[in-house]
């Protein structure tokens, strides 16, 4: 027969167990604890100042919206990427945002629409999205970045260009490299040869997987034009003498000659960045309306951050243009090495609050003793501090 003290243990059992699952959580989510967390919250303090250091004016949206909202412009790229809720109130369906950007057009859009144009905003925050990819398998994770609204100049592009890779190196990124790209091209020479829906379903999916053989189901003078732009993927002095040497009429062939301006303004002012090309690489791009850009460590496999120019849609369906720029901390994380542990500096019991405040004011992460230890030493190691405040003196441990 089982006694209270049997009784007990299985109740501890349980509920050990019951803590257990609690702790579970779910696929693409995780608990950010130290020094993760702070090495993140620094370099989204570095980003941001970087930011506002260019006039930038930070913004803070919500992080639940309605779903219609979020679904304008741009955010219909995002539909099947955001998690869904009934509001209680108004029976209305609410989304979370997957992307910050949309909620940057909305404000342009309505709130901030009387506002003097270049409109420059900042912004940070966590996004959610159903579903991770290889490359990004976390399904919430912070994204910083920043919006040139209402500047159609290739000047208003550099600067976002500039911009990014300024903020990246000021906080610990060294060498970068470039990669743009022309999301709208395939369209547009899709358009130019008239190229039923069907086509250009096998036409993109082939050139997004850089897959030549699959364009042989696409007719012969399209096929030709694809298989060019295939070839000019590369470096952009190697790159770009082919996409111009493709003599594309109209809108087509501006975009090509805008985007040799931008890399001979890059090469003129940037002359340490890597800049390549890929005309083929839409996705993820689906919504810009120009050049689009994506930004790399050297040695890192996935990029750091992307931007380029996309359109604002107002409420009277007018739209305006906007070049922005985000930054994915989680890939920032990994490209930067951790720092070491800040020093901790353990004050014993009975240190006064005015010396507590001094060495706090110095610089010092001061943790105060709570108990009167008969050891100070062995119980500012055992709280995980470096240092020592004895005797007006502070010392290692």
């Amino acid at each position: 027969m089982n006694g209270p003290k049997s009784q007990v243990g299985v109740q501890s059992m349980v509920a050990g167990n019951d803590y257990a699952r609690q702790a579970l959580l779910p696929e693409g989510f995780r608990d950010q604890l130290a020094p993760k967390a702070e090495h993140e919250a620094t370099l989204v303090r570095g980003l941001m100042d970087c930011f506002r250091s260019y006039g930038y004016d930070r913004v803070s949206p919500p992080v639940v919206e309605y779903e219609a909202s979020l679904l304008v412009g741009a955010g219909e790229t995002r539909a099947n990427t955001m998690f869904r809720v009934m509001d209680p109130d108004t029976q209305s369906m609410m989304a979370m945002r997957a992307d910050m950007t949309v909620q940057l057009s909305r404000l342009a859009a309505t709130r901030l629409s009387d506002s003097q144009r270049p409109l420059r905003l900042s912004y940070t925050g966590n996004v959610l999205r159903t579903k991770g990819s290889q490359v990004r398998p976390a399904r919430q994770f912070v994204q910083a970045g920043f919006e040139l609204i209402g500047a159609p100049s290739l000047d208003a592009e550099f600067e976002v260009v500039k911009l990014a890779i300024e903020a990246l190196t000021g906080v610990g990124i060294g060498e970068m490299s470039i990669d743009l790209t022309l999301a709208p091209l395939l369209e547009l020479v899709a358009n130019a040869h008239a190229l039923s829906q069907a086509e250009r379903i096998v036409a993109f999916d082939a050139l997004n997987a850089k897959d030549r053989g699959a364009l042989a189901a696409v007719q012969d003078a399209a096929r030709s034009s694809f298989e060019s732009l295939l070839d000019a993927a590369g470096p952009a002095d190697q790159a770009l003498p082919k996409l111009q040497q493709m003599a594309l009429k109209g809108a087509a062939g501006q975009l090509v000659a805008r985007l040799g301006r931008l890399v001979e303004t890059i090469s003129l002012h940037l002359p340490d960045l890597q800049i390549t090309i890929d005309p083929c690489e839409s996705h993820g791009f689906e919504y810009k309306s120009g050049i689009g850009f994506a930004l790399f460590a050297k040695g890192s496999q996935s990029e750091l951050g992307r931007g380029g120019r996309y359109l604002v849609v107002h409420p009277d369906g007018h739209t305006e243009e906007a070049t922005g720029f985000s930054v994915y901390l989680d890939s920032l994380t990994d490209a930067l090495p951790m720092p070491e542990n800040s020093e901790k500096l353990f004050l014993p019991f009975g240190t006064s609050d005015k010396e507590a405040a001094a060495q706090r004011a110095a610089g010092w992460r001061a943790i105060q003793g709570l108990t009167d230890e008969p050891d100070a030493a062995k119980e500012a190691r055992r709280l995980g501090c470096s240092h020592i405040l004895m005797n007006g003196q502070i010392s290692a441990v």
